[in-house]
């Protein structure tokens, strides 16, 4: 167990850490260093190792984490990217997870943000402003897309991934002192930690959130079940149609974000295992009785995948969960193209486990029908139609990433407390949950004469359901507003 101990009193009341935390051995490895990096690294080791992790002085094959360090201002060349070959430089048989810390002056933040927040506004858009130095010819629309998605910090979050050549990234803000440091990932997640907070916990915050991702899991490992599904079964089922029309009016709806493809950012010749080529955002299920399981979108780190425009071969069927635990139990389809479920599947098939099922068309089924997940967040919501559930209070605190067995443990747990499942005959149909850093989850009830996902589309066009483009990065709160509806209160701490 780490040593929370070591932590003031203040700042552990008020930021609970997640009770599945353990040590992790951390290596540093520094490339270029100014003053403030040093002594960042330094501050943050020292951390490290008062929590109870192992600074390790070289690495093995123990080794979860290296710190190094990159000018946020030159284009690293891929073959130094320990996120791409540590495992040779480091002479290792496994790829730990390579964190780069950058430096830049309150000045140059905010020169960079103003730069992208400008560009934004600017109409029409010039591709000019978001043209630079290392990166492909198709990276401006990347960043395009991610700042009107996210704002201007997503824009300069790609940027920085693409000069490091490194996903996990830590943005250290400050001229003599750091003030504050970002914490990048995949997703585009944007956390802070606050200098504010008085060193040790400043330097201890930002160790945990690096703790908190190395402690987690990925649930990834599938096991396709036999027999498989005959064609003529399949060919039977409506539920296929409803999915690829879901999928037209969510996309109509503009719910689903860009894929990220790695070579639209960057020129890198070959990837390696310690990234997919491409990942896309969001997925969706829905439950089919005649197969006692859900047909879900596959995976995008497979091969490409629209999911506003999804045909057959864009599905998978997810009939349970494994019994490790480690990945969904699936079942192929005969003469059908079978790639792997969302890596969100064992989240949306193991939410079902802690919730009552209700009879439907002479079946007995799960209470929730359709699960939407998307890199999206709720501005607001009518509480007479739609219930929130919100995770417990770690998540908002320390973020978990998808795909991992802590992020399907925290959406189960908080759609175990929903009322409105909990109560099936409840009047509210949908409810949601919000994963702070990542995106939404929402779910529907079974309602008849209603379509998989037709209460979900038609609660974003009444207004019921206010998704946004924005997605918290922490810790969040609705208020009753004078139209009746819950409203995210803004600003956030994080």
């Amino acid at each position: 167990m780490i040593g929370l101990n070591t932590l003031p009193p203040a700042y552990t009341a008020s930021r609970p850490v997640h009770d599945w935390l353990r040590p992790i051995a951390v290596y540093p490895h520094p490339g270029p260093l100014t003053p403030l990096l040093e002594e960042t690294l330094d501050g943050l080791l020292g951390a490290f190792a008062a929590l109870g992790h192992t600074v390790q002085a070289a690495p093995d094959a123990e080794t979860r984490a290296v710190l190094t360090t990159a000018r946020y201002d030159q284009v690293m060349n891929w073959r130094r990217s320990l996120m791409f070959t540590g495992r040779i430089q480091l002479k290792l048989d496994h790829s730990p997870t390579a964190y780069t810390l950058v430096h830049m002056t309150p000045a140059e933040f905010d020169a960079m943000h103003g730069h992208f927040a400008a560009a934004l506004a600017r109409q029409p858009l010039d591709h000019a402003d978001f043209t630079f130095e290392g990166m492909s010819p198709e990276a401006p629309n990347v960043l395009i897309e991610q700042g009107l998605r996210g704002g201007p910090i997503l824009s300069l979050l790609r940027l920085l991934q693409s000069r490091t050549k490194c996903i996990h990234i830590l943005l250290v803000v400050g001229e003599d002192k750091p003030q504050r440091i970002y914490h990048f990932d995949l997703v585009g997640a944007y956390p802070t930690s606050d200098a504010a907070l008085g060193e040790a916990a400043f330097y201890a915050d930002t160790a945990l959130r690096i703790a908190t991702y190395e402690s987690t899991r990925e649930i990834t490992r599938h096991q396709v079940l036999e027999p498989p599904i005959p064609r003529v079964v399949w060919d039977g089922l409506t539920t296929p149609a409803a999915m690829a029309r879901a999928g037209r009016e969510l996309g109509e709806r503009n719910f689903f974000t860009e894929m990220i493809r790695i070579a639209d950012l960057v020129p890198v010749p070959a990837i390696t295992e310690s990234i997919a080529s491409q990942y896309s955002e969001g997925c969706f299920v829905t439950y089919e009785p005649a197969l006692e399981g859900l047909l879900a979108t596959v995976t995008g780190s497979a091969r490409p995948v629209d999911k506003g425009n999804i045909t057959e071969r864009d599905l998978a069927v997810i009939v349970g969960v494994r019994p490790d635990g480690e990945g969904a139990q699936v079942r192929h389809v005969t003469d059908k193209q079978n790639d792997p479920p969302s890596s969100e599947a064992v989240e949306m098939m193991d939410m079902d486990s802690h919730l009552p099922r209700v009879a439907w068309g002479g079946a007995h089924v799960p209470v929730l029908r359709s699960k939407l997940h998307g890199h999206r967040g709720v501005r607001a919501f009518n509480p007479a139609r739609v219930d929130y559930v919100p995770l417990d209070s770690p998540y908002f605190h320390f973020l978990v990433s998808c795909a991992t067995e802590a992020q399907a443990r925290g959406i189960k747990q908080a759609f175990a407390r929903a009322e409105s499942l909990l109560t099936p005959d409840d009047a509210r149909p949908l409810c949601f949950t919000i994963l702070p850093g990542h995106g939404v989850v929402i779910a529907e009830k079974w309602v008849q004469g209603k379509a998989p996902f037709e209460l979900i589309w038609g609660a974003m066009d009444s207004g019921d359901l206010v998704i946004d483009n924005l997605v918290p990065q922490g810790p969040l709160a609705y208020r009753p507003g004078d139209d009746g509806r819950m409203h995210l209160e803004f600003p956030l701490t994080q």
